[in-house]
């Protein structure tokens, strides 16, 4: 089996610094400065519309920031002459919706990009997606069709698909808002059991018990600014900035 190149641990595995968007006349994010650590689990919160999902989007350039800087290992990624495609590799995404493809098997689903982007051969794309299936509980659902599985399992399996990419770190975009209350917890727990491997998150969630819990740092976004950020259990318990107290005055 072929090992991908080990991570750096010399370098913060994400450098943002000085982080504009805008869409239009509409500034989305107004200079985000913000380090992740290599195995840090960094989590972000904040109301519907304070930029958490674009500054997500712009850490892979699924949204082109407007202006700033993005270092992913030590690699400027903003960089013209950047293979975006290599960076991206290293970075798994898991969206709100699952994004499967409906008419794949969940096999398929996971050996699809493994082949065709880091040219795997079929048999040992094949071993890498039954080791991620059976790592997120789904060895029995490989010969399945999303359409047969719940929500949370076809999130876990949009979770193994990024894992059998072998990346470097992972970011999740609200990953359990789209489920059903009862399927939040299988879905929360296969991301705890990534953090205790020490895989590098950042995750963009409502679930503040899974902040408290898990995160090394809590970053509080409003209207495009880094308000507050912190220890999870500090910030959830003490927040120091009136912004935050009333946000997590509706949501704890």
């Amino acid at each position: 089996m072929t090992q991908p190149t080990p991570p750096r641990t010399d370098v913060p595995a994400i450098e943002i610094a000085g982080l504009y968007k805008r869409f239009g006349d509409n500034e989305v994010l107004k200079g985000i400065d913000l380090t992740v650590k290599a195995g840090q689990v960094v989590c972000v919160i904040g109301p519907s519309g304070s930029g958490k999902s674009t500054l997500l989007r712009c850490v892979n350039r699924l949204e082109e920031p407007t202006s700033g800087q993005i270092r992913v290992e030590g690699i400027d990624i903003l960089d013209p002459e950047i293979d975006l495609d290599k960076v991206r590799a290293r970075i798994g995404m898991v969206f709100q919706s699952f994004n499967l493809f409906p008419h794949l098997t969940v096999l398929r689903n996971l050996t699809i990009s493994q082949r065709r982007v880091l040219g795997r051969s079929k048999g040992e794309a094949e071993e890498i997606a039954r080791a991620n299936l059976e790592r997120v509980g789904l060895s029995d659902k490989i010969d399945a069709y999303p359409a047969h599985l719940s929500g949370g399992q076809q999130q876990r399996a949009a979770i193994a698909r990024s894992l059998s990419m072998s990346p470097d770190m992972m970011l999740f975009d609200e990953p359990t808002s789209a489920l059903d209350p009862e399927l939040v917890g299988d879905v929360l727990d296969v991301m705890r059991a990534l953090a205790d491997s020490g895989m590098t998150m950042m995750v963009v969630t409502h679930e503040m018990g899974f902040a408290r819990e898990v995160g090394d740092e809590l970053v509080f976004m409003d209207d495009g600014m880094i308000v507050e950020e912190g220890n999870p259990r500090d910030v959830l318990a003490n927040p120091r900035h009136d912004r935050t107290r009333a946000f997590l005055a509706k949501v704890l």
